[in-house]
Formats: structure tokens, sequence, C-alpha cells
């Protein structure tokens, strides 16, 4: 951490101590600041709450913090949409699979489909295009 530049949080947290040493939460957080030299978003805005109860800290400092806990990027915690499936069975193109693979069965572009879609991996836009190739060109 950079020392020649003023440590307002750290400023903060020893004017929420020196108001009411017996915090907890104020204590965990100098703690926590003293071992990793930063705080959460999370852990500022709780300090911020905690420092606007104390009425011996400057408002520039206050200010100061909260244009750090706004400058500080917000992690969204939402659940991966889990409703629809990575792989989706498609029964064309196992069926024109197998119809080429009945006429040609030594196709190897072919029987590198098929260990695709038997390994349940989508089939790329190319590989799609190559295939409708193949059932124009082999079953006519």
């Amino acid at each position: 951490m950079n020392k020649s530049k003023l440590d307002i949080i750290d400023k903060i947290l020893n004017a929420c101590y020196q108001h009411n040493p017996d915090a907890l939460f104020i204590m965990s957080l100098m703690h926590q600041y003293e071992e990793r030299g930063s705080l959460s978003k999370k852990q500022l805005q709780g300090l911020h709450q905690k420092a606007l109860k104390v009425k011996d800290i400057p408002t520039n400092w206050l200010a100061t913090l909260e244009a750090t806990i706004l400058k500080m990027p917000t992690r969204d915690k939402t659940p991966a949409n889990t409703s629809k499936p990575l792989f989706q069975k498609n029964e064309n193109i196992e069926n024109t699979i197998a119809a080429i693979l009945i006429k040609y069965p030594q196709h190897k572009q072919v029987l590198l489909l098929q260990t695709k879609i038997n390994k349940k991996q989508q089939l790329t836009a190319n590989e799609l295009n190559d295939l409708k190739r193949f059932e124009k060109l082999l079953l006519k």
C-alpha cells in the first residue's frame, strides 16, 4: 500500500474505535484492514454507516469514504440461470448422421460429428453446415 498518500479509511477506523472501543465490528474491520490492506465494498458501506454516528469525524473524510465506495465495482451474486440444459438432443441431426453412416460407414468427418453428439457436445455452426452439405451430396 502507498504510505505517502493519506489513508482516510485507517483514520476513520481509528476515530470509530476511539468513539466506541468495544465495537466488535470496528475491531474486526481494523484487523482485516491491517492484514489485507483493503476492505470490500460491503465492509466499507458498513464502516460508513458506523462513521455517520460519530460526531468527531470530519465531513471531508466521510465524503472521501463515499467516493471510494462509489468507485468500487458492484458484484452481482445472482445464481446462474439453470433453466435450460447445456446440451439439447436433436433427433434430426442424429438421424442425418445415421443415414450418412449407413451409406458411407467410414466417412471420417461424419464419424467425428457422431462422436461429438455421443459425448453430448454441441456442434458448431460450421459443423452443422458441413453436415447439411454432406446430406445434400451423399444422400441424393
